[in-house]
Parts: structure tokens; C-alpha cells; sequence
């Protein structure tokens, strides 16, 4: 990931950059057969730069591209923020979503991205200051109220302060890194998600059906009558079965 608040104008001069790493990580990603999602970089499209996630399938295309939608101001100066939230599909597996950063500080990204169906939001991070504590409390509540796996992959060593986390449905922390370089393989099931979705946290709270069906509008949301098609699916909100 490259990125650096107020040096976001220093990158106009890289107008090749993004499109030069974007066809190395898809050579990568075809050369290994993978999945990849390799962090974030400036993107300069005419006179504005995004922050943006590339996601690659194994044939090396990209299959998705996200733009930061809430970019560290008032310390990311020169970045303009994207327009919609991303998701993409792994065939046979389950729908992915992605965030960058500061996104996870506004639960209106995430809840738009379980709203779309996402089971996972893949979120990289570059922190090294001293809130990095309470991103770790925020990867755990944007976990819990979407239901959905986060994971919060943070540079470490020289750009960042490291201490990624990776937290399932309920909100269990499944590996928490430390302040060096980690690989850190962890086996997600995404039938956990949709079961926890069906039948509550804890065979408790089953908050999405509960925002799905609620007769109150928000204000603060233009688009809260939009039906999603992802929560209609998860069947009506009753009360866990015992062999829940």
C-alpha cells in the first residue's frame, strides 16, 4: 500500500504508477493461481486522485476497484473521495467487500457493504499513530454489527505501526498481529456468517433483519427504501430453532 496523508499531491507526477504495480500484482496473481488484494494506491485520473483497492482473480484480472470513499482529511489533503461502496464475487465461495482505512470509522460504509451482501470486507489499513487502539475496537463493532468477517490488515516496520486484526461474524478476534511483518494464514467459513445472519449473534441479535424491517427512516440516509435483495434472503426475523 502507498499512501501518505498530506503527500497525496506529491504522486500527480506518478500518472503511471498505479496502472505499472496494477499489471505486476496481476501477473502475480496469475502466476500463482490466487485471489489477491494487494492494499491501495494513488490513483490519478485526470485532475483527481483516489486512493483505490484493486481486486485480481487468479487469471490476473481485476475483477473489482474501489475508491476510498472517506479520504483521512483534514491530513490526506489532495485525495477526492470516491462514490460507491465495492463488492465482488469469489465463485463457489461468497461475496467479498472492500474498505480502505478511514472508511472503517463510519459505520455507513460498512453496514452499505453488508446491505449488498458482503460476507467479508477485506480492509487495509496504513496507521501509525496513536488511535490505532481504537481501530482495533472498531474492526471488532463493524464485525458485530454486520455480522461479517473484518479483516484489518495494517502495514508494519518502517510505514506503520502494525497490530492487524482479523475478527469473525461474533465478533471473536481470530488472530491479532503484532508490530512486525506477519504472514498470517487464517481459514475463513463464510457458512458461519450466514448462519449467524439467520439466526443471531450468539443465537441472539439478528440486527440486519432488525434494520430490513424497521418502519423508522432515517434522514440521515437517501437511499433507505432501496430494497437489497442480500437481507431479503435471510428469511423473516423469528426466534432461533434449539438446534440453533
Amino acid at each position: 500500500m502507498i499512501a501518505g496523508y498530506s503527500f497525496a499531491r506529491t504522486f500527480v507526477s506518478f500518472a503511471g504508477l498505479f496502472a505499472t504495480l496494477n499489471q505486476r500484482w496481476q501477473a502475480l496473481a496469475r502466476k500463482h493461481a490466487i485471489w489477491l488484494v494487494p492494499g491501495s494506491l494513488y490513483e490519478k485520473e485526470g485532475q483527481r486522485i483516489y486512493n483505490t483497492a484493486s481486486a485480481i482473480d487468479p487469471d490476473g484480472t481485476v475483477v473489482a476497484r474501489y475508491r476510498k470513499l472517506y479520504p483521512f482529511l483534514p491530513y490526506e489533503t489532495g485525495v477526492s473521495p470516491g462514490t460507491e461502496v465495492t463488492v465482488f464475487d469469489v465463485p463457489e465461495v461468497g461475496r467479498f467487500g472492500l474498505s480502505i482505512c478511514y472508511d472503517q470509522w463510519f459505520p455507513e460504509v460498512g453496514r452499505a457493504l453488508a446491505w449488498k451482501g458482503a460476507e467479508v470486507i477485506l480492509h487495509p489499513t496504513l496507521t501509525g499513530t496513536i488511535d490505532r487502539d481504537q481501530e482495533l475496537v472498531l474492526a471488532q463493532a463493524n464485525a458485530i454489527a454486520n455480522q461479517c468477517y473484518f479483516i484489518d490488515i495494517n502495514h508494519a516496520g518502517a510505514l506503520g505501526n502494525g497490530r492487524s486484526i482479523m475478527v469473525g461474524p461474533e465478533g471473536d478476534v481470530l488472530h491479532r498481529a503484532g508490530e512486525q511483518n506477519e504472514i498470517i494464514p487464517v481459514r475463513l467459513d463464510l457458512e458461519r456468517v450466514r448462519r449467524v445472519r439467520e439466526r443471531g449473534i450468539k443465537g441472539l441479535g439478528q440486527m440486519l433483519k432488525s434494520f430490513r424491517d424497521t418502519a423508522v427512516r432515517w434522514p440521515c440516509y437517501n437511499e433507505a427504501e432501496a430494497a437489497s435483495p442480500a437481507l431479503r434472503a435471510l428469511g423473516p426475523l423469528r426466534l432461533p430453532g434449539r438446534d440453533a
